[in-house]
């Protein structure tokens, strides 16, 4: 387990092999940092429904050498965090202060976004982020595919893509067949799959199909129990907390737009002449309105 790993990073690298009693656990140290971190374990129990032994051992499963340094671990997540949701409770403070009335939709909205967009820059592992832009770069091929709200996403990422390479597609889209997208991946080429909860099935399954013909597969998700989590290379944890009934995606745009930002610094030809090209021919289709 990698030393800046955070405590929903270690839950997520051994999640699907933990027991369901253990998972309980998992699920609730995951969820509850600030009770880890603060309460006793007899208070933890009691909170929980889970016994002290079942923390215990769920530490020694997550590679901990006891309860007590996977609690520091958990204090270290509340410290990362709470940097995060005192901007968000200064912001509310402020704007509803300054209208005279409630907070309006957008400034909860806004704030949920600041806050997600201010604990992915804070928990992501940098390394983990180079490693991924590393396996995209050297990529023979790359699919993107995402489902269901994160169809729009995984679009805009190849949007992007295709500015500065001719070799990213997107999968399962306007009829286009993913399994034909799969059957052409191997060991020189990568999947990028985002999948929120609940999780669509075809976005599992493309992973674990990917990693089972050699492919690199990288994952953006939102919880250490993904079930795609196993079939990944690299996977990042995306925050993604909104006041709404739905999840948030602006911290997950920061980061498509970082790693596309990533690649056009890594490559080794100026990337602005296919820019250019790119532009010339939507000028030449009359893409875009003239001004």
């Amino acid at each position: 387990m990698a030393e800046h790993d955070t405590i929903r990073d270690k839950i997520a690298s051994q999640y699907a092999e933990l027991s369901d009693r253990l998972k309980v656990a998992a699920d609730y140290v995951a969820e509850h940092p600030l009770d880890v971190a603060t309460r006793s374990l007899r208070s933890l129990s009691a909170a929980s429904g889970v016994s002290p032994a079942t923390f215990s051992r769920l530490a020694r499963a997550l590679g901990f050498s006891s309860y007590e340094e996977m609690r520091e671990l958990s204090r270290r997540a509340v410290g990362n965090r709470a940097l995060s949701f005192s901007e968000r409770a200064g912001l509310l403070r402020a704007e509803a202060r300054a209208g005279g009335g409630p907070v309006s939709m957008l400034e909860r909205q806004a704030a949920a976004c600041i806050r997600n967009i201010a604990e992915l820059e804070h928990n992501t592992d940098r390394r983990r982020l180079t490693q991924a832009v590393d396996l995209l770069h050297a990529a023979r091929n790359v699919v993107l595919f995402g489902a269901f709200s994160s169809t729009g996403v995984v679009e805009y990422m190849a949007y992007l893509a295709n500015y500065i390479a001719p070799n990213w597609t997107l999968a399962g889209r306007m009829g286009a067949s993913l399994g034909a997208a799969l059957a052409d991946l191997g060991a020189e080429d990568a999947l990028l799959v985002v999948t929120k909860t609940p999780y669509a099935r075809r976005a599992v399954v493309a992973c674990e199909m990917a990693r089972s013909d050699g492919a690199q597969v990288i994952l953006i998700t939102d919880s250490h129990a993904c079930p795609a989590i196993p079939h990944a290379n690299v996977h990042f944890l995306v925050p993604t907390e909104s006041p709404q009934f739905f999840s948030s995606y602006a911290a997950t745009v920061v980061l498509i737009e970082t790693i596309i930002a990533m690649l056009v610094a890594r490559s080794e030809a100026d990337p602005s002449e296919r820019i250019r090209q790119v532009e010339q021919r939507n000028r030449g289709l009359g893409e875009f309105w003239p001004g």
